[in-house]
């Protein structure tokens, strides 16, 4: 198939959002002249994070079961119904050899619409802990791509393939060494650095935590770089004046791969994306799970790297008791630091996306 033409769908945050792209650019790679069209939900940030990738997107009418306010929930039967017509019109007209769905609101029309219409579809799970939409999706699909081992108890097992998370080439390519990363944060090329990052919105228990223990955590001869995302962006710059440079305080991080080259030891949520970005720069982490995950799944993710000696877990209602603790200890033991950082080195995946766009390419060839 010369002109293999693909609807990637999904997004509504970060983890689904980046490894949808870093498929599309290896389908690319691998089979030049190959079209995309990633579909997502309206309003949501795949219509603003794919656009600037360079790929087209359409937006669906379409959310999730709001569990905090039941009454937003009235509308939701006839947004269903809209998007999987939208869904049925865009395969129609866009005719494409696969769809790819890779979680998120608009993956579940898409692919449903896809299968209904005899389009081959491919599942990228990325959680230890399968969501209902993709168990459900699963049993009309051709493939299940995971990134954990023993996912049988939610999927076929001959429709699973051990791939890995997709993850951006900038992490995977790492083109900085930790004493020029550090000292573009204007930080001591020689001194012991924390990474602390929350998602792209921040966390707010890992803010705190960090807030409350600041002078603690500086007198140990250390910096940090801190990821707060907006809502906590300006209190933690108040906090940090005192200590100067050594606090560098940002709400988002562009240059991933920077930050983790000036990071020595790192403090984030058990997100997918994190996890297999953590993984293949090998940087000893403590996480703290998101813990109103579905089904909370950020726990699982955080216990597979825990239970093969890669990182520390604390759960998120003890960060304000135990995580700079926790963390001082760590950066104190550098022999659990080498120790993490092997084992996370071992369990990385670096072709992930160029796995999965096999896969996708073999799928569509043989419809």
């Amino acid at each position: 198939m010369n002109n293999l033409r693909v609807i990637i769908a999904g997004g509504g945050t970060g983890g689904h959002i980046f490894p949808a792209i870093a498929v599309g650019k290896a389908l690319q790679r691998l089979q030049p002249g190959t079209q995309l069209l990633f579909v997502g939900a309206l309003g949501k940030m795949e219509m603003e994070k794919v656009p600037q990738a360079g790929f087209n997107i359409i937006g669906l009418d379409i959310a999730g079961f709001n569990r905090s306010n039941l009454l937003k929930n009235i509308t939701l039967p006839f947004k269903l119904i809209k998007s999987r017509m939208q869904a049925k019109k865009i395969i129609r007209e866009f005719n494409p050899g696969a769809v790819v769905g890779v979680g998120g609101y608009a993956s579940f029309p898409m692919l449903q619409a896809a299968q209904s219409m005899g389009i081959p579809t491919l599942i990228q799970e990325q959680n230890s802990h399968a969501g209902k939409s993709n168990r459900i999706l699963a049993r009309r699909a051709k493939s299940v791509c995971v990134a954990y081992a023993n996912m049988e108890q939610f999927f076929p097992a001959e429709k699973i393939i051990l791939t890995g998370n997709p993850v951006r080439t900038e992490i995977t390519d790492i083109d900085v060494v930790a004493d020029v990363a550090k000292e573009g944060y204007g930080l001591d090329a020689e001194m012991k650095t924390i990474l602390v990052i929350g998602g792209s919105l921040g966390a707010k228990s890992i803010n705190e935590a960090i807030d409350a223990g600041l002078e603690e955590l500086m007198a140990q001869n250390v910096q940090l770089i801190w990821q707060t995302g907006t809502p906590y962006y300006e209190q933690a710059k108040a906090k940090a004046e005192k200590f100067g440079s050594r606090v560098v305080v940002v709400n988002f991080i562009k240059e991933m791969g920077h930050a983790y080259a000036a990071a020595d030891v790192v403090i984030s949520r058990a997100g997918a994306l994190a996890i297999a970005e953590l993984c293949i720069v090998g940087k000893p982490v403590i996480f703290v799970p998101y813990p109103f995950a579905a089904d909370d799944h950020q726990k699982a993710n955080a216990r597979a790297l825990v239970t093969n000696e890669g990182a520390l877990m604390i759960a998120d209602n003890e960060a304000a008791t135990t995580l700079i603790t926790k963390v001082i200890a760590l950066l104190r033991d550098d022999n659990m630091q080498k120790n993490m950082s092997r084992n996370l080195k071992a369990m990385a995946i670096k072709d992930a996306d160029e796995r999965i766009a096999n896969k996708v390419i073999a799928i569509a060839n043989n419809s």
